[in-house]
């Protein structure tokens, strides 16, 4: 399935894709695709025949594919070739750090440049959205706490993230710097993870062209070794890293700026569009 939550910001509705790619309005029979209540909600809509649900009009607004983000982790050099391009090592175990869910906003969404930043990067990212708690599971029983996935734009402000010492969320949680969507597409309609081409586009010049094959930890992996330390609620996301083309790679180094368009994507996951703006 393909799920998704369409209408204006904080005011967003659940909705699904029918077999031909139309919107469907679920909002009478599911309340949203958030937090705890995203399993129950999931296990409704695989009840409702898509035909049977009103059709959606024109092109709304697509908010954050998962509503009521409880925990936002992120994964860093977690591609070898992207390692290699920032300049560090692979890591012995996966780097693990946060952003603020403030940042999060809809897949199509204007990205706001902050102020003061000259270094504005985009990742895109295979993003894991958890399903069922996890506290210590094994990786053979990892994908049983997976609800799905989506695309994930982890936008980083690279000075921010390096040059002003301390941990990596200071680049990483700008507002509107962690677009997801457009659709949780669930676990059953993705049966191998690692095997999915990805891309990003800047103003229409293809910068990333990687696949998940090279995730040097993958999915089930990065579960099972992230619950070892945390629990993972229903709705928490995992954003597993990015591979190479980011704008920090480039030679010389080449940064988004206001009236920059990005257009990214993942194979069966859907696509991103985002004009970048000054924040106020």
């Amino acid at each position: 399935m393909k799920l998704l939550r369409f209408g204006p910001a904080h005011a967003e509705r659940p909705g699904m894709l029918d077999a031909d790619g139309n919107l469907r309005d679920l909002s009478a029979h599911v309340s949203d695709f958030a937090g705890a209540a995203l399993p129950d909600a999931i296990a409704a809509a695989r009840e409702i025949d898509p035909a049977t649900l009103p059709l959606v009009e024109g092109n709304p607004r697509l908010g954050p594919c998962v509503g009521s983000v409880g925990k936002f982790i992120c994964v860093g050099l977690n591609y070898s070739d992207h390692a290699a391009e920032s300049g560090m090592e692979v890591p012995p175990e996966p780097i693990i750090f946060f952003k603020a869910t403030s940042a999060i906003c809809g897949p199509n969404d204007d990205v706001e440049i902050p102020r003061t930043s000259t270094a504005t990067d985009w990742e895109v990212e295979l993003g894991i959205v958890i399903g069922k708690t996890a506290k210590y599971v094994s990786e053979g029983d990892a994908l049983n706490h997976v609800a799905g996935y989506c695309v994930v734009n982890d936008v980083s402000e690279r000075d921010f993230q390096i040059k002003r010492h301390g941990q990596w969320v200071k680049g990483k949680s700008a507002d509107t710097f962690g677009p997801l969507g457009p659709w949780l597409v669930t676990r059953d309609d993705i049966p191998d993870p690692q095997n999915l081409a990805m891309y990003l586009d800047v103003n229409g010049k293809r910068f990333q062209d990687g696949t998940t094959q090279t995730m040097v930890y993958g999915v089930a992996h990065l579960v099972s070794y992230i619950s070892q330390f945390m629990s993972l609620q229903p709705g928490d996301i995992i954003s597993t890293g990015t591979p190479p083309g980011v704008g920090m790679g480039q030679t010389p180094p080449q940064y988004l700026k206001p009236g920059d368009v990005m257009e990214l994507g993942i194979s069966g996951l859907g696509s991103q569009r985002q004009r970048t703006i000054a924040a106020e």
